[in-house]
């Protein structure tokens, strides 16, 4: 595996709320730091992660969850390769894109298999201890959710196995439209109908705007990742957010503003250098976009106002947002 860390997105704090599930007594059961998901998307060790799954488990203790989880899904939940699938044409599609940016998820594999049987969807998960089952029967049900929000039909899986089961539950067998049986692979299966079924949500302009980032991003990934790297690829989802922040960034890689400063040090720059030269890139690439206009370039860039971006703009490059956007085009 490229990655040896998973991460968790800022809506599974949403998540485990709506399902009635205290994020506190979670954490404090997983011996996770208590604030360690306030401050956007942060990154676990695949041993953090499990035990972060376990203790859902154990806190929850309803042997729906699976199910539940599923149906709690929903486009809110975002992030931007569950985006990018949305904006697939079905699916199949759907799952390629995914198997091809699920490293920056996590270190797993999906292998997909399409037949006049149907399509297979196989999840190899990192090597060592296996993963928890509710995050395998999660995962398995997170397509289902794609599958429905997508189509908007109620799609159903026609074999799912697990190389754990979990006990039967009437509730998740009527989700998946079958039961979960026991196999060498944690699998699910959809008919070549359903795999083919349109989506509703495809939006091929949005996806032709987020892949070359995700591509992006996936590059940085398989590259051997150095501190600059990290930062890059954190300050690629903070800035968005409005965050700006060593310390916001320091908090999603897991470390401390000190020890984030120290590494970058040791690898020559700092981190006003690194995340003037993130903003001068992303600038320049969204100035490409003329459906972008210079105010919500200045907001991507979690700049405060358009006039600080217009001085920061000047001070990298010489020029102005516009001068460089005419030379662009």
């Amino acid at each position: 595996m490229r990655s040896g860390r998973f991460t968790v997105d800022p809506g599974t704090r949403a998540l485990l709320h709506d399902l009635g599930i205290p994020v506190s007594r979670v954490l404090r059961r997983a011996e996770l730091p208590p604030g360690i998901l306030a401050d956007g998307p942060v990154t676990m060790t695949v041993e953090e992660y499990y035990r972060f799954w376990e203790a859902t488990d154990a806190e929850a203790a309803d042997p729906d969850l699976a199910a539940r989880l599923g149906h709690a899904l929903s486009v809110e939940a975002f992030n931007p390769p569950f985006f990018a699938a949305l904006c697939s044409a079905n699916l199949r599609t759907a799952a390629e894109r995914i198997a091809a940016f699920k490293p920056l998820i996590g270190p797993l594999i999906l292998d997909i298999t399409a037949d006049r049987r149907g399509l297979t969807l196989a999840v190899r998960w990192p090597e060592g201890p296996p993963p928890p089952p509710l995050l395998v029967a999660g995962e398995l049900a997170f397509w289902v959710a794609l599958a429905r929000i997508g189509t908007r039909h109620e799609i159903h899986a026609t074999r799912v196995t697990m190389r754990r089961p979990p006990a039967y539950s009437a509730t998740t067998t009527s989700y998946f439209g079958t039961t979960i049986g026991r196999g060498r692979a944690d699998t699910i299966m959809f008919s070549a109908e359903d795999a083919a079924r349109p989506f509703l949500t495809e939006d091929a302009s949005m996806w032709a705007f987020f892949a070359p980032e995700l591509r992006r991003r996936l590059s940085e990934l398989e590259a051997s990742a150095t501190t600059v790297d990290r930062v890059r690829a954190a300050l690629h989802e903070r800035l968005p957010a409005g965050e700006s922040s060593i310390n916001a960034v320091a908090a999603q890689l897991v470390l401390s503003p000190r020890t984030l400063q120290r590494q970058l040090q040791a690898e020559g720059t700092s981190y006003q250098a690194v995340l003037a030269g993130t903003r001068t890139e992303l600038a320049r690439r969204y100035l490409t976009d003329r459906n972008l206009t210079i105010a919500q370039i200045a907001y991507l860039l979690a700049y405060e106002d358009t006039n600080s971006f217009y001085r920061a703009f000047r001070s990298w490059t010489g020029t102005t947002p516009e001068a460089t956007r005419e030379l662009q085009s």
